[in-house]
């Protein structure tokens, strides 16, 4: 995969997961368009083993993000505040930007 229809600082919703993770919200952080997945604020929480490297460094067990593939996230409109598909619209400009299907806001 190379190309998202997601990127860094999108609102998102989980579309998929057992019925407490499901629909749930948060923002991403992290893009990875080679492997086709996507790091949310607050979802896929995992515990990893941190070794300090160097002093003042954390260490022991530290709860983090994990990823998550991109096709089970989807983008939530700031304007209709509802899930939605994202789609292509050129501009008088000549600029290429991304709306909202629902309500055709610009995100």
């Amino acid at each position: 995969m190379s190309k998202l229809h997601i990127k860094t600082g999108d609102t998102v919703i989980l579309l998929t997961g057992d019925a407490k993770d499901r629909k749930k919200t948060g923002k991403v952080l992290e893009v990875s368009p080679k492997e086709g997945k996507v790091i949310v604020e607050g979802l896929n929480k995992v515990k990893k083993h941190v070794k300090p490297r160097k002093a003042g460094d954390p260490s022991g067990i530290i709860e983090t993000e994990g990823a998550i593939y991109a096709s089970k996230v989807q983008v939530v409109c700031p304007k209709c505040n509802k899930p939605t598909r994202i789609g292509n619209e050129v501009g008088k400009d000549g600029k290429k930007n991304r709306v909202c299907k629902k309500c055709g806001a610009t995100l």
